[in-house]
């Protein structure tokens, strides 16, 4: 029969009090983004206050709402905190954020003042 350890103080991401560590390396195994009560925990604040300060514009880092939910970009969490992001922080495997510029489309063309009329 296995055991499974119930005591925080010996489980090497929780605190004597029961509270989150958040190392380096925990953060940056998270991915590109996170979400919401994750990005809090790593900042001290409880759910209830993390999505009262998304939803008011102050969280500590910047966030992005995506409907209903609210997604944190882990790399502005490693920059709030001194920690340079890495390549692999900001996308997937080996793949640049600018490999799909083609992809991208605007409304209006660029010599546009996004009026439909064209600048002089």
């Amino acid at each position: 029969m296995t055991s499974h350890n119930t005591d925080p103080r010996e489980d090497s991401h929780t605190t004597a009090n029961g509270g989150d560590v958040w190392t380096e390396e925990r953060i940056r195994a998270l991915g590109a983004i996170t979400d919401l009560p994750t990005a809090g925990r790593i900042f001290g604040l409880g759910r209830a206050l993390s999505y009262e300060l998304a939803r008011t514009g102050d969280f500590p880092v910047p966030v992005i709402r995506a409907s209903t939910r609210y997604k944190v970009p882990v790399a502005g969490i490693l920059t709030s905190l001194g920690l340079q992001p890495s390549r692999s922080d900001l996308t997937p495997g080996d793949m640049r954020s600018v490999d799909h510029h083609h992809e991208i489309r605007s409304i209006d063309p660029p010599h546009s003042g996004g009026d439909g009329k064209k600048e002089p």
